[in-house]
């Protein structure tokens, strides 16, 4: 999609894409407005890495690829990890999201479908950043972004951002 933001913030330059796949029920502007948001946000990577996300038209000139694609093919692109259908990952450099999860959310995140689109993005990037898994620090606190908050909260409280945290 020949789409292109400028940098927001200072830094070192992380190139990503948007790609869609075909036949998602969903506008490519609007995804890739998203996305874009999430990452130049500033409660999000730019600030915790000290780096700055630059939207570029051509997955070939990107660092991140950030696809939306059927839980199919989110299994697909995310093997040898089993995703069975449900998870997103990251893998070969690109940050996939299950158009399911996209959509609809998970129940165990809760009902905020924005924070949740928030999470998601931020994690699978975050693991593209190195990020690791982290754990629920404590029952009630804030879930560190790379906990895996679609599956589990573990008594912590919904977080999409990496530099949001306490409680």
């Amino acid at each position: 999609m020949p789409l292109a933001f400028a940098a927001t913030a200072q830094g070192r330059i992380v190139p990503y894409a948007v790609q869609i796949e075909q036949g998602i029920p969903t506008d490519a502007r609007d995804f890739a407005v998203q996305v874009h948001a999430t990452l130049t946000d500033y409660r999000g990577w730019q600030g915790v890495d000290h780096l700055a996300f630059v939207a570029v038209p051509s997955a070939s000139a990107a660092a991140i690829i950030v696809t939306l694609a059927t839980p199919r093919t989110t299994d697909q692109l995310c093997a040898p990890l089993d995703t069975g259908g449900w998870l997103d990952c990251f893998n070969g450099g690109r940050a996939v999201i299950n158009s399911d999860r996209w959509f609809v959310g998970s129940v165990n995140y809760g009902s905020d479908l924005a924070d949740y689109r928030h999470e998601i993005v931020n994690h699978e990037v975050g693991h593209g950043l190195g990020h690791d898994h982290r754990y629920c620090p404590s029952p009630g606190r804030l879930a560190p972004v790379m906990q895996q908050q679609t599956i589990s909260l573990q008594g912590c409280r919904p977080n999409p951002w990496p530099s949001v945290t306490g409680g």
